[in-house]
C-alpha cells in the first residue's frame, strides 16, 4: 500500500458507516495508518460490551442492568502488532469480541438507547483532538456529524458474506448460506431500530465495493481527504 502524507496545516476526521460485513474496520484501519491517524473501532466498543453481557449472563431486554453495568466497564482500544487491541477491565478480548454469540446478540444491545448515549460520549471524546477515522452504523449521522470526510461505505450481502467467510471458516462451523442469512437480519435490524438506524448521512460519499479491492477502497477514501484539503487549502 502506498504511503501519503499527513495534513501539515490541522488534521481532519474520517467517517466511515455501513452494514455489517463491509469491511469498514479494515479499510478504517488503513486509511488511518496511511495518514498517521487514529483508529477508532466503535463496533468494536458494542462488540465488547455484548461479550461481557453475555459473560454476566445480562440478556438486552434488561436495559437497567445493562446500563448499570456498562457504566462500570473500562473499555480501552489500543494499537497493536496485529491490529487493534480490546481491552475490557484490562483484559484483551480481541479474539473473544468476534465470536458468532457476539455477532448473533450484538444488534440487540446496540438498540439500548442508555448504552448508545453512553458510547457516544466517549467516542465524541476521542474525536476532539482531530486527526480520528472512526467506523460504525451512526458515525456521519450521529456521532460524529461535522466529520470533515464522510463515507457510505457498503458491498453486496452476497460479497459481504464471502469475505466474512473467509476470514472465519477456520475457526467456525457455519456455511456461506448461513452467514448471508445473517447479515441480512443484521442489516434490518440496524436500518430499522429507533435509535440512530443505519442510513447515509446526506453529505457522505456513497462507495459500493462489491467489486473492489482494499487498495482501491483505501485509495479511493485518501483521494477523498485529499480533494477536501486542497480545497480548504489544507496541503
Amino acid at each position: 500500500m502506498a504511503s501519503h502524507k499527513s495534513y501539515e496545516s490541522g488534521n481532519i476526521n474520517i467517517a466511515i458507516d455501513g452494514p455489517a460485513g463491509a469491511g469498514k474496520s479494515t479499510i478504517a484501519r488503513r486509511v488511518a495508518e496511511a495518514l498517521a491517524y487514529v483508529y477508532v473501532d466503535t463496533g468494536a466498543m458494542y462488540r465488547a460490551v455484548t461479550w461481557y453481557m453475555l459473560l454476566k449472563g445480562i440478556e438486552p431486554e434488561e436495559d437497567q442492568k445493562v446500563l448499570q453495568t456498562a457504566q462500570n466497564m473500562v473499555i480501552e482500544l489500543k494499537p497493536g502488532v496485529d491490529g487493534q487491541k480490546v481491552l475490557v477491565n484490562g483484559e484483551d478480548v480481541s479474539d473473544q469480541i468476534r465470536s458468532l454469540a457476539v455477532n448473533a446478540k450484538v444488534s440487540r444491545y446496540a438498540q439500548i438507547e442508555g448504552l448508545r448515549n453512553l458510547l457516544v460520549t466517549l467516542q465524541r471524546q476521542m474525536a476532539l483532538r482531530k486527526g480520528v477515522v472512526m467506523d460504525g452504523r451512526d458515525i456521519g449521522t450521529t456521532v460524529l456529524p461535522d466529520a470533515e470526510v464522510k463515507v457510505f461505505m457498503t458491498a453486496s450481502v452476497q460479497e459481504r458474506a464471502r469475505r466474512r467467510y473467509n476470514e472465519i471458516k477456520d475457526t467456525a462451523a457455519i456455511t456461506l448460506e448461513q452467514l448471508e442469512h445473517d447479515i441480512a437480519e443484521r442489516d434490518r435490524l440496524d436500518e430499522q431500530r429507533e435509535i440512530s438506524p443505519l442510513r447515509q448521512a446526506e453529505d457522505a460519499e456513497f462507495l459500493d465495493t462489491t467489486n473492489m479491492s482494499l487498495s482501491e477502497v483505501t485509495d479511493a477514501i485518501i483521494s477523498m481527504c485529499r480533494t477536501y484539503g486542497k480545497e480548504r487549502g489544507r496541503i
